[in-house]
């Protein structure tokens, strides 16, 4: 199984970017923890990350073919991006929307996210566990799709 992770504008400045909202794990630390348990979980992650909203497109374009699912913390654009969704809706793909801080908690324009109405679900507001926790969620909720029971351990696992 195999699960693109976008990283969407700003989330190559973290753990020096504002630490108290966003912690000081880097983005290397959340791409390694989120290898970790794909491993763990029998699946693989492929991570990008761009300040550029057309990068990200052209990324989740080129994916479309070859992973089950994405995980997106799309920072800022998901207050602001149609494109965004019609990017994520044109996968075909089941989507997780993370956010590392609660965006409810914050400013009024954060509240409002694009994407949400068309997520699997969102995880929000425990850091680096968000990214963890929304990758656990989304395989059992393809392994439920395919027949599976989510808590099986995968072949070859175990």
């Amino acid at each position: 199984m195999r699960i693109a992770v976008v990283h969407g504008p700003n989330l190559n400045l973290l753990g020096v970017r504002e630490p108290d909202v966003y912690g000081t794990a880097t983005l290397d630390d959340v791409n390694h923890a989120l290898a970790g348990l794909a491993d763990e979980l029998g699946a693989v992650v492929e991570p990008f990350q761009s300040n550029s909203q057309g990068a990200i497109l052209d990324f989740l374009a080129e994916v479309r073919g070859r992973v089950e699912g994405v995980v997106v913390n799309p920072a800022g654009l998901g207050h602001t991006s149609v494109a965004l969704l019609d990017g994520l809706l044109a996968t075909a793909k089941p989507f997780v929307e993370v956010h590392l801080s609660n965006p409810a908690s914050r400013e009024r324009f954060r509240r409002h996210s694009y994407l949400t109405p068309a997520a699997v679900g969102v995880v929000a507001g425990f850091g680096v566990d968000s990214y963890l926790a929304a990758l656990h969620c989304l395989v059992n909720h393809l392994r439920r799709q395919r027949g599976a029971d989510p808590g099986e351990t995968p072949p070859g696992r175990g």
